[in-house]
């Protein structure tokens, strides 16, 4: 443990952060070598997704130093790469107004031109500004969804886009390669944007939504920022377009880092909605929308015969990509995932339109040259790629406001349509089952042994695709299996890239014409499908 203490005690010697030299010194004084050991256990690993991890002292977590070696590297490589302006944005959660100034710090004293977005904003504004402004790189200061206790560093390069490989393994070299706190070079030389790019981005935004569909319309709509940073430019947006019955939900709309009426900050988790969800039978609303607390996700709950429902991401987003081919244009491709539905393809081909299937994430979804809109399962939805490339709750929002206002002029409603394109495209039932661990190893020992066993997990197995095996994919290599059904359908199994998960997409499909009978065999056949995967997960 000697090794151990050395490392504590140069880090606290180093750190400009008095609340973790604090905390650090708290851990040294009672000789805490369990957590010591947490905090030391080794760098916290930069990939696609950037940056993210707890806050607190040490390699292992999200400080001023692990932010500045990571904003050095990154400099580095805009600057071997040619490049020369960096933006920088951020959002609500606890230091990241601090990190986003110091990543502008340490991009001026590169001498690089640093811009920072004027105040906490959405992901999507970030993503926005980077095109806008001819920017060769972005970062962004986001947890998204994660636990309060967490913060994230988010990087984009000149295209708007997430980063992909090699681009992350370059990057994260030259962040390993960086010398201690104090000898990275700092200045003040960076600027602070005005609000003339909100501004911009609003009215893009707006612009979204045709009048000849919004012109009329009565939407009664309840709304939360999930404690976030979405709820001023949402509120904005919705008076811009008419939408005045508008219902924020109080207790959720001010940023709050502490998140304190959820247990997570994710519109997908259990209790997150119950708020909105009681707003919305209170006011008897036509729609509930919510962003997560960056406002990159947009997630979307309807009434129904049997009362509300919050609608699964692959249901918004194959309305938000019907919507989308009967807007237009008459080119292009409508984009998803592998573990997204693959009712998107059958719209698709109904329009007239491409469609691409990528790797998970939106480091892929953006990529086709070609995307006129695309979408993951996880409440994500890029709907003006043009504009910002990268998933985007706002703009998605309106779209949906659009689509929900549309209907309404003609006596229909967002269930109904999910009727009509049941009855005319086929059931298409999609489900997931998420493990959160506390040990990687226990994630990747189920990985290995549904691979291993895949038929002792579901009875109508037609076949298994290693998903690191690019000649059968098409793809890329990723870690994970898909697993196709004999009745129609897969299952997808791969680890989180963001959180320490096991991820199962299922997803069955029926299509005999009679939407009844087929709704009722898709249920039956998920009920066993999930049941089956269960009791063999829980066995490993």
């Amino acid at each position: 443990m000697t090794d151990l203490l050395a490392q504590a005690q140069a880090w606290l010697a180093e750190d400009p952060d008095p609340h973790t030299r604090d905390e650090l010194q708290v851990l040294l004084d009672a000789d805490d070598q369990a957590a010591l050991a947490i905090a030391f256990a080794g760098p916290l690993t930069f990939g696609t997704a950037g940056l993210r991890g707890p806050l607190g002292p040490g390699p292992a977590a999200m400080n001023h130093i692990v932010v500045a070696k990571a904003a050095a590297g990154l400099c580095q490589y805009v600057k071997d790469t040619g490049g020369a302006r960096i933006v920088v944005g951020y959002d609500a959660r606890r230091n990241s107004k601090a990190f986003a100034e110091l990543t502008a710090a340490i991009a001026a004293g590169a001498g690089l031109q640093a811009e920072v977005l004027p105040r906490n904003l959405p992901t999507p504004v970030l993503a926005y500004a980077i095109r806008a402004r001819g920017a060769d790189a972005g970062v962004v200061v986001t947890a998204s969804h994660n636990p309060p206790q967490d913060n994230g560093y988010k990087v984009y390069l000149g295209d708007g886009m997430q980063i992909v490989p090699p681009a992350d393994a370059e990057i994260s070299a030259r962040i390993a390669a960086q010398p201690s706190y104090a000898q990275i070079p700092q200045s003040d030389a960076w600027t602070t944007l005005d609000e003339t790019v909100v501004d911009e981005y609003l009215a893009r935004v707006v612009s979204l939504a045709d009048p000849a569909h919004t012109g009329n319309a009565r939407l009664t709509v309840v709304y939360t920022a999930m404690h976030g940073v979405g709820g001023a430019l949402f509120e904005t947006v919705c008076q811009r377009l008419g939408f005045l019955e508008l219902h924020s939900v109080a207790e959720q709309f001010e940023p709050d880092p502490a998140f304190p009426t959820v247990a997570f900050p994710n519109p997908e988790e259990p209790g997150a909605m119950d708020l909105a969800l009681a707003a919305a039978e209170r006011v008897d609303a036509d729609l509930i929308i919510a962003n997560d607390p960056d406002a990159d996700r947009c997630a979307v709950g309807i009434p129904t015969g049997d009362g509300w429902r919050m609608l699964r991401g692959d249901e918004v987003g194959v309305l938000l990509g019907w919507w989308q081919a009967q807007r237009g244009p008459v080119s292009g491709s409508l984009v998803t995932t592998i573990v997204s539905s693959s009712m998107l393809q059958t719209i698709a081909e109904a329009a007239g339109l491409g469609f691409r299937q990528t790797l998970t994430g939106f480091k892929w979804i953006t990529r086709p040259d070609d995307i006129v809109y695309g979408y993951e399962e996880a409440l994500g939805y890029c709907v003006d790629p043009d504009a910002v490339r990268d998933k985007d709750g706002i703009s998605a929002s309106v779209r949906m406001l659009e689509l929900a206002a549309w209907l309404g002029n003609q006596g229909r409603t967002v269930a109904s349509l999910l009727d009509d394109l049941a009855a005319e495209h086929g059931v298409y039932l999609t489900d997931q089952i998420s493990i959160r661990v506390q040990d990687l190893s226990d994630r990747d020992r189920a990985l290995a042994a549904l691979q291993a066993r895949p038929q002792d997990a579901i009875a109508d197995l037609a076949g298994v695709t290693d998903l690191t095996d690019s000649a059968a994919t098409g793809l890329p290599p990723t870690e994970g299996l898909r697993l196709t059904l004999t009745g129609g359908g897969r299952v997808v199994a791969r680890p989180s890239g963001t959180e320490a998960k096991l991820k199962v997409y299922l997803e069955v499909v029926e299509r005999t014409g009679d939407l009844a009978a087929d709704r009722t065999r898709a249920t039956a056949r998920m009920l066993e499908l999930r049941a089956g995967l269960e009791r063999f997960l829980a066995a490993v």
